[in-house]
């Protein structure tokens, strides 16, 4: 029965969680600490920072720790599955209604429309980290003037080496943060 239940929560949050894995940890908290009481809020939060460190999607990550906490690894198996499933599912979905209409009109021009707003939304997220990085905020502040320039300098430096010189991007980053770290220690 326990496993059934994790499927099914964790079905519920793999179908719900519409806008990310931070738009699934209310879904996941009300599933594993309030309904059924797996855990606690504090070893909630402490499979919270576990999943985030970790590479992957947050949901996918949390399922499979709470399920190896609830039920070992067939748990975690079985809530890690429930998760992806409904995912798996839209997209294949989504993928037959595709290539058995792709060559209508209509389908094409949905797709048109589709574009720019992907491409905004990327743009969107991209601001939004610069001026984070910037500003210290998600929003362009009422005083341009208080930038770091610092952040700024890596940013360019590193925008210039990528067009460039077209060294990996991992390099990059890797030379941007040790920069930032003896930078920002400096200062």
């Amino acid at each position: 029965m326990t496993y059934l239940q994790l499927f099914w929560s964790f079905f519920q949050i793999g179908l719900f969680s519409i806008g990310g894995g931070y738009a699934a940890m209310p879904l996941i908290e009300h599933q594993v600490v309030e309904l059924h009481s797996w855990l606690t809020m504090g070893q909630f939060a402490d499979i919270m920072a576990i999943a985030e460190m970790t590479p992957g999607p947050i949901a996918i990550n949390s399922a499979t720790f709470v399920g190896i906490q609830v039920a070992g690894l067939p748990g975690a198996l079985v809530a890690t599955v429930g998760c992806v499933f409904p995912s798996c599912v839209i997209v294949m979905a989504l993928a037959y209604v595709y290539y058995r209409f792709r060559g209508l009109s209509m389908v094409q021009g949905v797709l048109s429309g589709l574009r720019p707003a992907v491409v905004a939304m990327i743009a969107s997220a991209g601001l939004s980290l610069v001026f984070l990085a910037f500003y210290g905020q998600n929003t362009l502040p009422a005083d341009i003037g208080a930038v770091d320039l610092i952040a700024v300098a890596l940013f360019i430096g590193g925008f210039a080496v990528l067009r460039i010189w077209k060294v990996n991007p991992i390099w990059v980053m890797v030379g941007t943060g040790a920069a930032g770290i003896l930078l920002y220690a400096l200062v």
